[in-house]
């Protein structure tokens, strides 16, 4: 028999085991269906079907108790908290495993798969998992350097099982039980449960026509082991940039780029950086949905379990004016993504305080547009003494250097009109330009190793600021080429192709034909890389 205790003491006491009340032990419902808990949550909890939802003692305010209770009021199930010791709820999870015993062995088997298919991801450098289970048939992909690539196939049901031990058993921060029809997120933060290549896991699911598609994007625990910016493909004159940045002790930094184009990484880097050139003696706060990236020194909160978006929403933005009032010197806001949360971010960089924070734009000058479509005014957006840094980022492949193949010996690989493009933007230094070789042992016969950032960094000044005002953009962005000796994007990717470290069809995926404004980007091709070179 296993003893119960009663919430009225502060020590848990003996009660009446399950079957004296009931004429029967009660079905532990928290253990699978629609009330089950996350592997975090069982060990602190226990949801019986007589109506008591049991806790470990001194873990009531648990953010993972929390968070059960929360799901259980949502979800209108009725219950009666009973406080008892933690061997208790282990127990009952164990002597109640009964008639679900050989499902419980099968979802332990089925956690070792999941595992290992993390584990394969990591070595193969995968940046995200795609699993797509259909009426038929579960397929598996791994995105490797852009490129979404299969990698298996399994029944159905075999993915149904997997989506439900990835997201039920697996992760320690979601919105609810797994429920294969709606759109949820969640993340696997739990070190025992990863690869020792990954800091985390954040997971998202929809349904499909078909089915159901689970995305998994893998947070790698290496990003910082180095603060220089330039070994993720940023030019000397990008680095010096971003130390001024780093430098000014207010005003708001804000990196564009799409999903999965390095944002997080950077921002890594910048604020690890700073806060090595300041002997630790900087308070670094961040706001994040959720945090990503460990910032060894830094003080990272996280935004999660909302119900809904528009909860999540007005959570972030508290938790940006919270952040304000917590006396720190930099805060990082993982994203703008509403009027909301981008007004905090523009009062926090008006109120003495360097802010980073990311949005989506295609541009560095494109982030002016998206601040105006969130709902703020041009006269703050456009002063130099707030937002003092703009900052657009991609990510290119890297051409292998031991299978690459000179253009010029192989002029055939590429398509007449890229061709002239390419020996029109490159001029004299088209003989360096080199495309994707067969593929070879040292990359995996992909012909490319790795991914490299091409950037533009705008560090506004009051003319340049004057003419965004005015509605001249376009003039706005030649003073800041001539003047301020800015860099676009195209021009940067330039730079990579004629240096031969970029094959000229991947780089006009990435920012578009090489020969638009060919003119202005020559003078950026002695911008000799060395970085890369070798």
């Amino acid at each position: 028999m296993i003893p119960f205790a009663s919430l009225r003491g502060t020590t848990p006491a003996k009660a009446a085991p399950p079957a004296a009340r009931s004429g029967g032990a009660p079905q532990v419902l928290s253990s699978a269906g629609d009330f089950e808990g996350s592997a975090e949550e069982r060990k602190l909890l226990c949801l019986l079907s007589d109506g008591r939802l049991l806790i470990a003692q001194g873990q009531e305010s648990n953010p993972h108790v929390l968070s059960y209770r929360a799901r259980l009021q949502k979800m209108a199930r009725q219950c009666t908290v009973e406080v008892v010791d933690i061997e208790t709820i282990a127990a009952l999870y164990n002597n109640g495993a009964g008639e679900q015993g050989g499902r419980r062995h099968e979802h332990s088997m089925m956690q070792v798969t999941a595992k290992e298919l993390l584990n394969r991801a990591c070595r193969e450098r995968a940046s995200d998992i795609h699993i797509r289970v259909r009426r038929c048939s579960t397929e598996t992909y791994f995105r490797i350097h852009n490129d979404l690539l299969r990698v298996g196939s399994q029944t159905s049901e075999y993915g149904e099982r997997l989506l439900a031990t990835l997201y039920g058993a697996m992760t320690s921060v979601s919105d609810s039980s797994y429920k294969p029809t709606e759109r949820q997120d969640a993340s696997i933060a739990d070190r025992d449960k990863l690869p020792p290549q990954l800091y985390g896991v954040r997971i998202a699911t929809a349904p499909t026509s078909e089915g159901t598609l689970m995305v998994l994007r893998l947070l790698y625990n290496d990003a910082g082991d180095t603060v220089d910016l330039r070994p993720l493909g940023f030019s000397e004159l990008h680095a010096c940039q971003m130390q001024r940045l780093k430098e000014q002790p207010t005003g708001m930094n804000i990196i564009s780029g799409p999903t999965g184009s390095g944002k997080s990484t950077t921002l890594q880097r910048v604020l690890s950086g700073a806060l090595q050139e300041a002997g630790n003696k900087l308070h670094v706060l961040t706001v994040e949905d959720p945090v990503e990236y460990p910032i060894d020194g830094a003080v990272q909160t996280s935004v999660t379990n909302a119900g809904s978006e528009e909860e999540r929403s007005r959570l972030f933005s508290a938790a940006i004016s919270n952040a304000m009032r917590l006396d720190p010197d930099t805060i990082m806001i993982g994203e703008m993504r509403d009027k909301a949360s981008a007004q905090s971010a523009l009062r926090a960089s008006m109120t003495g305080h360097q802010v980073w924070t990311t949005v989506h734009a295609n541009s560095a000058i494109a982030i002016v547009d998206r601040l105006l479509d969130l709902g703020l005014p041009m006269n703050m957006v456009a002063d130099h003494l707030v937002v003092t840094g703009l900052i657009s980022q991609r990510l290119v492949k890297l051409l292998c250097p031991h299978c690459k193949v000179r253009l010029g010996a192989a002029p055939d690989t590429l398509a007449a009109p890229l061709l002239a493009r390419v020996r029109q933007a490159c001029g004299a230094a088209f003989d360096q330009v080199c495309v994707a070789g067969p593929g070879c042992p040292e990359c995996r016969e992909q012909g490319t190793a790795g991914r490299s950032v091409v950037a533009e960094v705008i560090t506004p000044d009051a003319r340049f600021f004057d003419l965004v005002r005015s509605g001249a953009k376009g003039q706005a962005l030649d003073y800041w080429r001539r003047e301020l000796g800015g860099q676009t994007l195209l021009e940067h990717a330039l730079a990579k192709v004629a240096a031969g470290l970029v094959d000229p069809r991947m780089a006009e995926k990435v920012v578009g034909h090489l020969a638009f404004e060919a003119s202005r980007a020559e003078r950026h091709l002695n911008v000799v890389e060395a970085l890369h070179a070798g």
